[in-house]
């Protein structure tokens, strides 16, 4: 059974859960926008997760790449194994992110969002939504999407059900009892999830898709405005060192939580303090630009970056005007320019 009879909270712990909730409390004030303005935030959000939670597990996809191939998604046939992650990681967020108010939290639900995370991979076939049966573990990947290495050795393949089982009745009994806070339980769960890795492959994504949902479920609204794998692929090497520092020591009379809590609370802070950012640009934009400048604005938000010619397509105003209209948004801080001559094209800052 689970050691959390030591958890020991720390200032640090309690300060940043203060913060990620004092956030979580003003969202409702906070998301004011406009709905267009949300739904561009959530998509691009959307797509910076999918890309950042593949790339952690070996995919060199971009995530303008990932933008492509999720603007085809109705081809359901995808070549090589990053499209093949990518396009299943989106499925299982759509799922997530649509119906999380009716998804139980139980191993049954958990091996069906397996299954669609590797609905796309012939290779994958014989494992989908199944506990593993072959020994596996965890594995680090540079940039590059080489592996530099074992992170950790996992539950055998005899244990995973038993172990597994005993994980969710923990994380009903302290959902319900409601003594330890929510979002040292989405930690909990996570790490131990890891230490466990229950399926052959796609435990890291896995994890972080359940992750959305217990914070979803917890309240944290917030959470599809802001990506928190990207946050964790900017971090990588510390993520893998929290792990290995916590799991190491889960099965022990008295856990080391402490490494892998400050970590996964950071990075928490860090998404809410990346939305802040977000949102307190948006209400600038909104209460000082023109409406030609927030149709440019927008389009790059979309899109990832825009052209003059893009904004003539868009709305059939003259070159001249458009011209004009770059420089501000240049000048004023809000778009920045990349290429020059007829190449030239610009993206939010």
């Amino acid at each position: 059974m689970l050691r959390t009879d030591t958890l020991q909270i720390t200032t640090e712990i309690l300060a940043l859960i203060a913060r990620i909730d004092e956030f979580k409390g003003a969202w409702r004030a906070l998301g004011t926008l406009a709905p267009e303005r949300l739904s561009a935030l959530r998509r691009v959000a959307t797509i910076e997760s999918i890309g950042s939670s593949t790339r952690i597990e070996g995919s060199k996809l971009s995530d303008r790449e990932v933008e492509r191939l999720l603007a085809n998604l109705e081809i359901k046939r995808f070549d090589t194994r990053d499209e093949q992650e990518v396009a299943g990681y989106a499925k299982v967020m759509e799922v997530v992110f649509s119906a999380w108010q009716d998804i139980p939290f139980t191993e049954n639900y958990i091996k069906q969002l397996h299954q669609i995370l590797l609905q796309h991979s012939d290779k994958d076939h014989w494992h989908r939504g199944q506990y593993k049966t072959n020994t596996n573990s965890v594995a680090a990947f540079d940039e590059h999407g080489e592996q530099i290495g074992i992170v950790f050795q996992t539950a055998s393949p005899f244990d995973t059900p038993r172990r597994m089982t005993e994980l969710i009745a923990w994380v009903d009994a302290q959902r319900e009892s409601r003594l330890l806070h929510p979002l040292l339980i989405a930690a909990i769960f996570v790490v131990v999830f890891l230490e466990i890795h229950p399926f052959q492959d796609g435990n890291g994504r896995i994890s972080r898709a359940l992750t959305t949902l217990l914070l979803l479920q917890a309240g944290y609204a917030y959470v599809p405005y802001s990506s928190l794998e990207s946050v964790i692929e900017l971090n990588k090497e510390a993520y893998y060192l929290a792990l290995r520092q916590t799991q190491g020591t889960i099965r022990a009379d008295a856990p080391n939580w402490q490494p892998w809590l400050a970590f996964f609370l950071r990075s928490l802070a860090e998404q809410v303090r990346r939305l802040e950012k977000k949102v307190e640009r948006e209400k600038l934009v909104l209460a000082s630009l023109p409406e030609l400048s927030l149709q440019i604005v927008e389009f790059a938000r979309e899109h990832g970056r825009v052209t003059i010619g893009d904004v003539i397509r868009l709305t059939g105003a003259s070159r001249n005007t458009l011209k004009a209209h770059f420089r501000k948004l240049v000048e004023r801080g809000h778009l920045g320019q990349q290429g020059s001559g007829r190449g030239v094209w610009y993206e939010l800052r």
